[in-house]
C-alpha cells in the first residue's frame, strides 16, 4: 500500500506553524515566504487527508488532529536533529577511536610505548583496544586495526603491511634444564616433558613442527592460549614452544636450540577497508610500522645474542 506521506521536510513546516501560532511568525523563523509557508500547510493537510489548522484574521488554530500527531512530529524532529548531531560528529577527525585487535601478548610494553608517542603527537587521536585470539571480522566493522601472527594474510579486501619475521624456538625454564639438561636437537626428545599449545594456532608453527617429533604420552600440559603456555614453561613443566623475542620477558627460561628451519612466521598490521578510509587511521599506521619494525629488530638482535 502506498504511503500517503511522502514529504518528511513538512514536518518542519507544520511544526514552526504549530509554535508560532500563525503562517507569517512560521515564514520568519524558517526563512520562508508566508505564501509559501501556507502552501506547504495546504498540501501537508492534502497528503494526510486531515485538517490540521482553523484559520481566522489573528492567524490559525490547531485542530485535534493537529494536536494528536504533534508528539510523533516531535519524535521525528528529535531524531533529524539527532542524526544530524551524528553526522557532524562522524565528520570531525578523531571523533571515533581507532579500535585496534590482536593476541594479548601482542599489547606489550614496545606496543604501549609507540601508542604513547602517537598519542602526543595526535592528542586528539583516541584507541580502544580489543585482546583476542579470534580473528575479528575487519570487513564488518568488529576493529579496525590488526595485530596478526601468520605466513599470509589471505583475504584481498584488507590493507596489509608486513612488520616483521617472528622466530619461535623451544625453552625450558633454568630448574628443569639443571634437573633433566637440555636437548640439543629433535634426536633428544626421549625421555622429555612438552607444554603445548592444544589446537595449534596459525601463528605457532613450531607447535606442529614439535608436535610431529614427541610422542603423546611426553606432554605433560596443554593450552589454548600463550599466556598458560608460557606459565607452564616457566613453572618447570616441561620444554615448549615461544617467541623468542617474548623469552626475553621470562629471564629464568633458556633456549634449547636455534629455531628450526620453516617454523617463522611474520607479523602483519591489518586494516579494514572502511577503516583505511579515516585518515586518522592512516595517519596511524604510517607511525606504527616502522616504529614497530625498528623496535622488533632490536629485541630480535638481543633474542639473537641471549
Amino acid at each position: 500500500m502506498k504511503n500517503a506521506f511522502e514529504d518528511w521536510s513538512g514536518i518542519r513546516i507544520f511544526l514552526a506553524v504549530f509554535r508560532r501560532g500563525s503562517t507569517l511568525a512560521a515564514s520568519r523563523e524558517l526563512g520562508m515566504s508566508q505564501p509559501t509557508v501556507a502552501r506547504r500547510i495546504d498540501a501537508l493537510e492534502h497528503e494526510l487527508g486531515l485538517p490540521l489548522f482553523e484559520r481566522d484574521t489573528r492567524g490559525v488554530r490547531p485542530t485535534e488532529n493537529a494536536k494528536s500527531l504533534l508528539p510523533l512530529a516531535e519524535a521525528v524532529e528529535a531524531a533529524i536533529l539527532g542524526l544530524a548531531a551524528e553526522a557532524e560528529r562522524a565528520r570531525r577527525p578523531n571523533s571515533r577511536p581507532i579500535r585496534i585487535t590482536a593476541p594479548r601478548l601482542n599489547f606489550s610494553p614496545l606496543f604501549s610505548t609507540i601508542i604513547a608517542d602517537f598519542s602526543a603527537e595526535h592528542p586528539g587521536t583516541r584507541f580502544e583496544f580489543i585482546a583476542s585470539y579470534e580473528l575479528l571480522d575487519l570487513c564488518a566493522g568488529e576493529a579496525d586495526v590488526a595485530i596478526r601472527i601468520t605466513r599470509r594474510v589471505t583475504d584481498d579486501r584488507l590493507i596489509c603491511t608486513k612488520l616483521t619475521d617472528v622466530t619461535s624456538s623451544l625453552y625450558a625454564s633454568r630448574a628443569y634444564a639443571q634437573m633433566y639438561g637440555l636437548p640439543k636437537s629433535p634426536a633428544d626428545f626421549v625421555g622429555h616433558s612438552f607444554a603445548i599449545y592444544d589446537p595449534t594456532p596459525g601463528s605457532m608453527l613450531l607447535n606442529t613442527w614439535l608436535l610431529e617429533r614427541i610422542a603423546p604420552e611426553q606432554v605433560v600440559f596443554r593450552s589454548a592460549d600463550a599466556e598458560s603456555v608460557n606459565a607452564a614453561i616457566v613453572a618447570g613443566f616441561g620444554i615448549g614452544p615461544v617467541p623468542t623475542s617474548l623469552a626475553l620477558d621470562y629471564p629464568t627460561l633458556v633456549r634449547c636450540f636455534e629455531p628450526p628451519d620453516g617454523t617463522n612466521v611474520s607479523s602483519w598490521l591489518v586494516i579494514g577497508p572502511d577503516a583505511y578510509r579515516r585518515p586518522e587511521v592512516r595517519t596511524f599506521a604510517k607511525f606504527f610500522a616502522p616504529r614497530f619494525r625498528a623496535a622488533y629488530k632490536a629485541l630480535r638482535s638481543r633474542a639473537d645474542s641471549a
